[in-house]
């Protein structure tokens, strides 16, 4: 008599467990990663304007001009104060271009009422933040969230003579 031949495998419930596991597990990771797309390009738009406000603060002290920075809904600009005339007129740099921000991004200003300003005739474009050729800014925090109910932010922040700082979540002093 011959010995049975020994079938090896995968039964059809086995495969469809792990074809169903490995599902799961694909939904959780895009699910997980598209959740915190925002906060990605939360993080990029922070980066970028705190880089442009330490080249602003850079190029007001050897350029010997003061620079602004203008934060409005929806977007922000760089100013530069105009000796002649005594007002803010937009950059000429193309660096310093007028910058949309997304929809959902709130940023919330927090910006001393009595610090030292240039004063402007024409007060539309009075800046919210002055970087002077001194090398100090006007007091300021700025804070950026997704919509204005999130509790995940980022700030932007400086006392006018310390260096600027920013404080991600989860970092000492930070909020979030």
């Amino acid at each position: 008599m011959q010995p049975r031949a020994r079938h090896t495998g995968f039964t059809l419930i086995e495969i469809l467990v792990v074809l169903v596991v490995v599902g799961l597990l694909a939904s959780l990771a895009v699910f997980t990663m598209g959740g915190s797309s925002q906060q990605r390009e939360l993080e990029n738009e922070v980066s970028e304007l705190y880089l442009l406000m330490q080249t602003a603060s850079e190029q007001a002290v050897l350029n010997n001009l003061e620079l602004g920075l203008r934060v409005e809904e929806g977007g922000y600009q760089f100013v530069a104060f105009q000796d002649q005339t005594g007002d803010w007129k937009a950059s000429g740099e193309r660096l310093f271009r007028a910058r949309s921000l997304p929809e959902w991004l709130t940023i919330t200003k927090f910006i001393e009422s009595d610090a030292p300003r240039l004063a402007s005739a024409e007060d539309r474009l009075l800046p919210d933040v002055v970087f002077f050729s001194s090398g100090e800014t006007t007091p300021f925090e700025l804070e950026f969230t997704i919509g204005s109910g999130s509790d995940y932010k980022q700030i932007l922040a400086s006392d006018g003579v310390s260096p600027m700082e920013w404080r991600k979540p989860g970092e000492d002093g930070g909020g979030g």
